[in-house]
């Protein structure tokens, strides 16, 4: 597929982004659609997501001159079939944009397989494929994009292209043969169900949160280079704040009386002071008096975090997220940053003093039934369990047998019972 268009960052925040067409003029119908998006409320990296999918699919529609409107079924199907199929395209590295293909280096030989595990976390790195979970987000962005212009009878849509597969709803058939909607009969009382709907939408594999062992959590922060990052890594991993989040406090928001630091959440964009262990306020606290004489702007207005080399700019979470891949590297592993939340929830529940309401809060969750997936027995902990088991057999085969004891009468009773001694 041609990498044609683009989705452009504008700055403005009543329209961040744009989708552009290969003549550089912004798609009209996505324009619109944006702006509802952000007058209902929603974050602004929420056009950034749904741009994405609308690009690829816009390019796909480029590629056939197919009319955004005028797109049947079949050809989302075949749009389906093509993300099904395809290779993700392999982004150029900033360094290597321009290039001749022959002067770039090519990838490491040392490093695994797309999609294979990792030998250190057993987590799968990144496939050469589109990812189930990118290809059901992609159906239900294109599916509600073109239910919105089916609401406002924009331009010549007739139908969805991306439709609801009826068949899959609860209950039987109708008499029409219709199959319902998803939770046509839903009790109130009982919460609702995740059934799939779109009829192009794939299956996604349930993730499982993953914790980061002591001994490698330690690894990785003795892998770190600056009491910035030490500082960082100890608040992600006690407080179980988004990476993000982290990245939002202004230097009068970390309280360190009261072992606080207050945050701005990722949903609804609410302020909420957060409880970290006292690690992380000392090398917060040796990161600042380093930062403080070079020269970093110092007051409470001012950004807690910023990057390490003039011209000094607050750091953001690309610069975030590849300082820990750094760390990562040196094991060979490819844990993210989302995963030291996960290991800061699993603390957080393993301690038997420490309510899961409380825990929902700190993490900022809606529902509590958000924690049932940390109940789940993790990888390391099936396989230490499993192995243990086997242990315990090797020793029971190594074990003497126990000797058998043949029965015997016992003679007291016999000479009570015949009245003479009998021994």
């Amino acid at each position: 597929m041609p990498e044609i268009g683009k989705l452009l960052e504008t700055g403005d925040p009543w329209e961040p982004y744009q989708l552009l067409d290969p003549f550089g003029r912004p798609v009209e119908p996505v324009a619109v659609y944006f702006k509802d998006l952000m007058a209902g409320g929603y974050s602004p990296l929420t056009p950034r997501s749904y741009g994405m999918d609308l690009l690829r699919w816009w390019r796909f529609l480029w590629e056939f001159g197919i009319e955004w409107d005028r797109a049947a079924r079949e050809d989302a199907r075949d749009f389906t079939l093509w993300m099904k199929l395809a290779d993700k395209p392999v982004r150029v590295h900033w360094r290597h944009r321009g290039k001749d293909p022959s002067e770039i280096p090519p990838p490491r030989a040392d490093r695994p397989a797309p999609g294979t595990p990792n030998p250190v976390t057993g987590k799968p790195t990144i496939g050469a494929k589109y990812a189930p979970s990118v290809r059901a987000h992609c159906e239900t962005v294109l599916r509600t994009f073109y239910d919105w212009h089916l609401e406002n009878n924009s331009g010549a849509l007739l139908v969805n292209p991306f439709p609801l597969d009826r068949s899959r709803g609860r209950g039987q058939r109708r008499s029409n043969g219709q199959g319902e909607r998803a939770n046509a009969h839903h009790n109130p009382m009982d919460e609702f169900k995740k059934e799939r709907k779109g009829r192009y939408r794939p299956t996604v594999p349930e993730q499982i949160p993953r914790r980061i062992p002591d001994d490698k959590y330690t690894e990785v922060f003795a892998g770190l280079r600056s009491h910035r990052d030490r500082a960082l890594l100890a608040f992600w991993v006690s407080n179980g704040a988004r990476a993000e989040e982290l990245l939002s406090p202004n230097q009068g928001d970390a309280k360190v009386g009261q072992q606080t630091i207050g945050v701005i959440r990722k949903g609804t964009r609410e302020y909420q002071e957060l409880p970290a262990n006292r690690d992380a306020f000392v090398w917060l606290r040796l990161y600042q008096e380093e930062a403080w004489k070079k020269g970093v702007p110092r007051g409470r207005a001012q950004p807690l975090w910023w990057t390490l080399r003039r011209p000094w700019r607050p750091l953001e979470y690309d610069a975030a997220r590849m300082m820990f891949t750094r760390a990562n590297v040196l094991l060979g592993a490819n844990w993210t940053l989302h995963d030291l939340r996960h290991t800061a929830t699993f603390l957080m529940l393993d301690d038997p003093c420490m309510p899961p309401v409380y825990v929902q809060h700190i993490l900022g969750h809606k529902h509590l039934s958000t924690l049932d997936i940390y109940n789940r027995p993790t990888r390391d902990d099936v396989i230490s369990a499993g192995l243990a088991h086997h242990a315990r057999q090797e020793q029971r085969r190594k074990e003497p047998p126990a000797p058998v004891i043949e029965p015997s009468y016992n003679v007291d009773s016999l000479s009570v019972l015949f009245g003479r001694d009998l021994s």
